[in-house]
């Protein structure tokens, strides 16, 4: 259903806005792009078939798109990612404070970032149910602040907290599904975090100002499992920030703009490593012992996730003037 709304509606939008949430949706005649509003979204007129063509040439639509006055109703849509295939996703490792001590390391000796990447196969709606493969016992979830790239970086730059701007498009939330049982024992971060639908992105792109951008720095992150709260923590207890990062990366990856990065999780996911005295004592264990300990250990702990959980996931600041959504993914099983 369209429905139209008054001009003082339309006033009062941008008066209250803060950060503009860019959302792809499907209604049954193909993907299109729409500025959410509450219980609405305000469509675009222009076809932009991937998260790229819609950020090299969508901004004056998404802009004026609220002024023009048609709306549809959330409910009666179908959200999808705002990330579009093929791209890249690049992702960081142990990059919170309290998530590196709880891995056993020191945050303060941290002296770079662990940088790893997911398929784009994996990418999917943050509405969407996610399948848990036949073979994965121990599927882990983790909450990310994610960056969207605005623009192609094909050298190495420095770039400052002034300069962010420049190479982010928006941000978004991501959940880095992880096969842990693939992932370790197979020392796969790769194939262990790309199964299909292990990255449920969106549900949208929040756009920020350029004055915006130091509140990045200070978003809450919350992800519960059927209910019961798992990951609590702000982007202020970051190890490596954004703008350090993306330098850090450009030194050795291309970069394409509708590209993400994924810039971390924050303690509590199901996963639990050994303290280091333990895990010493553990490396001398035969290969095929050590990796069986870990597998009936981790089977012990009921936090990884089974078919029949639902996944719920909010990053937003403190005062609410910047949200990137909620996620709702259920796990199936195949």
């Amino acid at each position: 259903m369209i429905v139209k709304t008054t001009k003082s509606s339309i006033r009062e939008f941008w008066e209250d806005a803060v950060a503009v949430n860019l959302v792809r949706f499907e209604t049954g005649n193909g993907p299109r792009w729409g500025v959410a509003m509450g219980s609405e979204i305000a469509p675009l007129s222009g076809d932009y078939p991937t998260t790229a063509a819609l950020i090299e040439q969508g901004e004056a639509d998404w802009r004026e798109a609220p002024a023009r006055g048609e709306r549809i109703a959330t409910a009666l849509v179908k959200i999808l990612s705002p990330v579009t295939a093929p791209c890249r996703l690049y992702c960081q490792g142990a990059n919170y404070r309290q998530h590196m001590i709880e891995s056993g390391m020191n945050p303060d000796a941290k002296l770079f970032n662990m940088f790893f990447t997911k398929a784009d196969a994996s990418v999917c709606s943050g509405r969407e149910a996610v399948t848990r493969p036949a073979h994965v016992k121990l599927l882990d979830y983790e909450i990310e602040l994610a960056l969207v790239f605005r623009r192609p970086i094909s050298s190495a730059v420095a770039v400052t907290a002034e300069t962010l701007p420049d190479y982010v498009f928006a941000i978004t939330m991501a959940n880095d599904l992880s096969a842990r049982d693939v992932q370790l024992p197979q020392t796969q971060f790769f194939k262990g975090k790309s199964y299909r639908g292990f990255c449920p992105i969106g549900p949208w792109l929040t756009v920020l100002e350029r004055d915006e951008f130091p509140r990045i720095d200070d978003l809450m992150l919350e992800l519960d499992v059927n209910g019961a709260a798992r990951q609590r923590d702000t982007t202020a207890n970051l190890v490596f920030k954004p703008a350090e990062t993306i330098s850090e990366l450009s030194t050795f990856a291309n970069i394409a703009p509708g590209d993400v990065l994924l810039t971390g999780t924050p303690s509590g996911c199901a996963l639990r490593v050994p303290p280091p005295p333990v895990r010493r004592l553990l490396q001398v264990l035969p290969e095929r012992v050590l990796w069986k300990l870990f597998l009936n250990g981790q089977g012990r702990r009921p936090q990884y996730l089974k078919p029949g959980d639902r996944v719920s996931a909010r990053i937003r600041s403190r005062d609410g003037a910047i949200d990137l959504g909620e996620q709702a993914t259920d796990i199936v099983g195949s």
